[in-house]
């Protein structure tokens, strides 16, 4: 089995992809690189949790948007951190920039600080996606302490109907899904640093992948409408947080190439969405166009 094929060029050790047709010329945009960049924030943040034997199972999705301008790559060997459950076990990390195609990428521990991992996948300008899939030791209650490096516009709890989920911030509100397989609660305007908390108990297994990703659409709005006390929330969770199969070396590279090619669909599917919850923003103000620097391009057969 082949994948579609990509363009793929390097500038100051940051590769820059691009997916294509056999023959197509393409004009691909590369970017300085430097370890620190200004403009760089977290979009959304989706834990699902649900349990799995004596494990319950996590799949962490977060987007970070890189707004720097002049355009810059963030690159090196910590150019993103993030704080997991100080027994997570994991899975799986796979990581979209811009370009839409996943990668499985490796997630280095912290000496000395539990569940805080950092990656070296570069923050290149636009959106990037990461997925950290983890198992946990699970006795019927677990407890959250959320931390960022960024901060966030969105965090969201997905659990199955089963499970209960608990908080003592008062930021969190009941999203009324329209699905009767799971629950979401949320919290908007994260600042970086430590976070809320919450805790979710119970026994049920996550919904399967299929079943969600072919789930219809719908809308998420607070349970109590107020339309000017918070953004509204995105829509279709389940396509942004089904990225929990664990990825294997040991696998054949065909299961390999379908499993990342799902996952690069998902991952894409996340810009969709945040670009649709900010339309619905009734109250945000018209953005002034800021003069832009122009980036520099490559061609690419």
């Amino acid at each position: 089995m082949r994948g579609l094929p990509a363009a793929l060029v390097f500038h100051q050790g940051v590769s820059y992809d691009q997916q294509a047709s056999v023959g197509q010329v393409l004009s691909i945009q590369v970017f300085d690189a430097a370890p620190e960049v200004r403009g760089i924030t977290g979009t959304i943040e989706i834990l699902r949790t649900g349990t799995n034997g004596n494990f319950l199972h996590v799949s962490d999705m977060i987007e970070i948007k890189n707004a720097s301008r002049p355009p810059l790559t963030q690159a090196g060997e910590r150019t993103f951190e993030v704080y997991l459950a100080a027994a997570a076990k994991i899975d799986s990390v796979l990581a979209s920039g811009p370009g839409k195609i996943a990668a499985i990428i490796f997630a280095a521990p912290v000496p000395g600080e539990p569940g805080h991992y950092t990656v070296d996948f570069p923050l290149r300008p636009g959106a990037t996606k990461f997925a950290f899939n983890y198992d946990l030791p699970y006795r019927g209650h677990a407890a959250f302490q959320t931390r960022h490096k960024y901060p966030l516009e969105q965090l969201a709890v997905m659990i199955p109907t089963d499970m209960k989920f608990s908080s003592r911030s008062p930021a969190f509100e009941i999203l009324a899904t329209g699905n009767t397989r799971y629950h979401v609660h949320a919290v908007n305007q994260v600042e970086a640093g430590a976070g809320p908390k919450f805790e979710v108990s119970g026994i049920e297994a996550l919904p399967p992948v299929g079943d969600q990703a072919s789930s219809h659409p719908f809308s998420l709005s607070p349970a109590s409408p107020n339309p000017t006390s918070s953004p509204p929330v995105r829509a279709n969770l389940p396509l942004l947080v089904s990225i929990d199969s664990p990825l294997k070396q040991t696998q054949p590279p065909s299961q390999l190439l379908v499993l990342v090619g799902m996952t690069s669909v998902l991952l894409a599917a996340c810009a969709i969405l945040i670009w649709r919850g900010r339309k619905a923003r009734s109250f945000s103000a018209a953005q002034t166009a800021a003069p832009q620097t122009r980036p520099r391009q490559r061609s690419a057969a």
